[in-house]
This record gives structure tokens, C-alpha cells and sequence, in this order.
């Protein structure tokens, strides 16, 4: 796929944090006093963090991994348990179940938005599935309705991976609110960052102080609550899958930003869709579908479902002309070496999952872009298809 002509590249990362002077001042507030870890900065973030999810508690963690492995050790999963899993995601989302000793069992997503399929949901449980974790797909939210009609119905808990949306809504409500608990990545390239950190949010009093005691080595008490300093007991099994204050401050700074953040991110995808649409042979997913509205983390295209197209071909001409891409995700993950060395998965069992794995190509609608970014990829791409 050679051009014969020349086009003026531009940069366009697929992914830049928004950095400014807010977040730089509070490293160094944090950095000029004492404390540097589970302090009140710590504190802070949860309660403006679960103010604005609408949750009663939020816990400060080290990443979303460990908010998922966390969730479902407070849930009780343990070696006897399978955990409902969709087959397009993250490879954290099953390794936490890995992790916490349970099978992670694999189902399809619909074609309409990459989101795991409730229809296939009901057919996967079994007396031994103890949770469903949900993935909200680039930042759109699961159809929960239908997903919790069948949970409720079969004393399954549902665990929420929101790490692609922060921002999102369901039917006016805020994803890491619809489940027992919502894991939140705070990861460079996410809606906000902490540089590295992510967030566990319940309404469950008894999840939370699971949690928390967990997440720190399984102390009875934590930092602040020692009445007298350095005396504490261990009551369970725990970890150090803490978030320092310096990743705090910076994620209350990034908070304030947040609101313009996701107007940005609206603004690029629904432009950059709109040139899209412009082009036959692409399939795209919605920003709104449903009850859902999407926190638009990025826009996936999708190349036809033939040879007609080398996807790599594609990407290394976008890179050429300065246009930064990702996938997500290039396998389907019961089909990765590892889950199909362990379980036997079958290519043939997961169609929608496979096709999105094999021929989507991300492309970037971040706040570090603007309208002219959006209209550049379109014609970028459109020129590239076309020869």
C-alpha cells in the first residue's frame, strides 16, 4: 500500500496527559511536607472522587488491576468460583480473576458496541459462578439493565471495569455505581491521570473495609486511625496495593479539569465520526447507545471483515503521516497463548470478539487534539484506504 505522492505529516499522539501548573504545584506541596503515602491527600481524592461517582466509599489504589483482584476477594471468589468474563478486553480483567484463584469463563460481545453480551451472559452461569465483571468497552457503558435483570435474578455479583470510563453515564447514572464495585484506571493515557493508580468504588460498608484493610498488608488500622504510632494489628492476608499522596494531589488537580476533559474528548469523537461515516467500508461504534453515553476514550474503526485490507499496512501508513494509533485489543483474549494453552478456547466460539480483534484500529480523539486533528486522521485515512 504505497503512495505515490508526498503528504505533510503532523504529530498526533494517540494518547498525552493534560499536565498544567495545578498539577505540578501539588507535587511540590506534597513534596515540602512529611507525609508521602496513605495520608490526607489520599483521603481527599476518595471523597471527591466518590462524590462525583455518586458511590459512598472510594478507595485509593495502586492501579485498576488491583482494584479488580480486590473486588473480588471481598466478593469471597476463591479456587472454586468461575468469574464471567468478556472475551474482548484487557488481559487485566481475567488475570485478576486468575489471581484470586477462580476460572475466568469467556462470552462474546455484541456487534453493536463491543460491550459483553447479556443474552450470553445468562447462558454462562452456573452454580459456580460467584461474579460477572463488565467492561465498559472505550469508555460506553454495558447495557446494565439487562445484564443486572439476570445477575439479581441468579445471586450473581457484578463487578464493573470502568477503566475506559470515567465520565460515562447509564440512564443518568455514573458506571462504578451499577455494580458492587467500579475499578478505575488512572494510567497516562486515561480520562484523567495519577500517572500510574486507579480507584475502587462500592456503596457496600463491609466491601470497603475489606479493602481497605487489604490493600495495606491487611493492617486493622490504618495510618491515621492509630492511636498511638507504630501499633497495629494483622488481621487477614493483605498487599501493598497503595497510591502514594504525590498521585493523589495530582488526581484532585486533574478532577477540577475533568468536566472540559470529557467535552473535549465528545467534541473530537463526534467529529471524527462524522468524517467517518463518510467512508463505505468502515464500521464504527456509538458514542450513545441505549441508556449509555460514552466517556469516548478513542474511536475504533473497523477494516471489512475480508483480505481486502492489511490492518498493519493501514497503521504504519497512519504512523507514517504522524497519526498515533492503537488496538483494542489485537487478540481476543481467550484466544492469547496463555488462555488457550489453559483452557482449550475455541476460535469458533467467539465470532464478534475475534472480528474486532483482528480489524479494528483505535484512533485518538484525546483533549491534546482539536477539530483540525479530527478532520486530518479522516482524510488521512480516507486516502490511505483509497490506495
Amino acid at each position: 500500500m504505497k503512495n505515490s505522492f508526498p503528504r505533510v505529516s503532523r504529530e498526533i499522539p494517540f494518547a498525552r496527559p493534560v499536565i498544567g501548573e495545578d498539577e505540578k504545584q501539588a507535587v511540590l506541596d506534597v513534596l515540602g511536607g512529611h507525609v508521602l503515602t496513605h495520608g490526607p491527600k489520599c483521603t481527599e481524592f476518595e471523597e471527591n472522587f466518590a462524590s462525583y461517582i455518586g458511590t459512598k466509599h472510594a478507595i485509593t489504589m495502586s492501579s485498576c488491576t488491583t482494584a479488580l483482584h480486590l473486588s473480588l476477594l471481598a466478593l469471597g471468589v476463591s479456587s472454586e468460583d468461575e468469574v464471567i468474563v468478556p472475551a474482548e478486553t484487557h488481559v487485566a480483567t481475567a488475570h485478576a480473576v486468575e489471581h484470586a484463584g477462580a476460572r475466568p469463563v469467556f462470552i462474546d460481545v455484541e456487534d453493536k458496541s463491543g460491550n459483553i453480551n447479556p443474552d450470553l451472559i445468562k447462558r454462562a452461569i452456573t452454580s459456580r459462578t460467584k461474579a460477572v465483571i463488565v467492561v465498559h468497552y472505550l469508555g460506553l457503558p454495558c447495557n446494565m439493565e439487562a445484564i443486572r435483570s439476570v445477575t439479581d435474578s441468579q445471586g450473581v455479583s457484578v463487578i464493573e471495569d470502568c477503566a475506559l470510563a470515567l465520565g460515562a453515564t447509564y440512564g443518568g447514572e455514573l458506571p462504578g455505581s451499577l455494580g458492587s464495585t467500579g475499578c478505575f484506571s488512572f494510567y497516562p493515557s486515561k480520562h484523567i491521570t495519577t500517572m500510574e493508580g486507579g480507584m475502587l468504588t462500592t456503596n457496600s460498608d463491609n466491601i470497603a473495609s475489606i479493602v481497605r484493610k487489604q490493600r495495606a498488608f491487611g493492617y486493622d488500622k490504618g495510618y491515621g486511625q492509630r492511636s498511638v504510632p507504630g501499633i497495629y494489628d494483622v488481621v487477614m492476608l493483605g498487599y501493598n496495593y497503595r497510591m502514594s499522596e504525590v498521585q493523589a494531589a495530582v488526581g484532585i488537580a486533574q478532577m477540577n479539569r475533568l468536566s472540559d476533559l470529557l467535552q473535549t474528548r465528545r467534541r473530537n469523537a463526534e467529529v471524527l465520526l462524522s468524517r467517518l461515516s463518510e467512508i463505505d467500508c468502515l464500521t464504527t461504534f456509538p458514542v450513545d447507545y441505549g441508556l449509555g453515553r460514552s466517556a469516548c476514550f478513542c474511536v475504533n474503526v473497523i477494516l471489512p471483515d475480508n483480505d481486502s485490507f492489511s490492518r498493519e499496512e493501514v497503521v504504519l501508513e497512519l504512523n507514517r503521516v504522524g497519526i498515533g494509533t492503537s488496538v483494542h485489543y489485537p487478540v481476543a483474549l481467550p484466544l492469547t497463548s496463555y488462555y488457550r494453552r489453559r483452557y482449550n478456547y475455541q476460535a469458533q466460539a467467539f465470532p464478534v470478539a475475534r472480528w474486532i480483534s483482528e480489524k479494528a484500529i483505535s484512533l485518538p480523539v484525546g483533549p491534546h487534539l482539536g477539530k483540525q486533528d479530527m478532520n486530518y486522521i479522516a482524510e488521512e485515512l480516507q486516502s490511505i484506504l483509497s490506495n
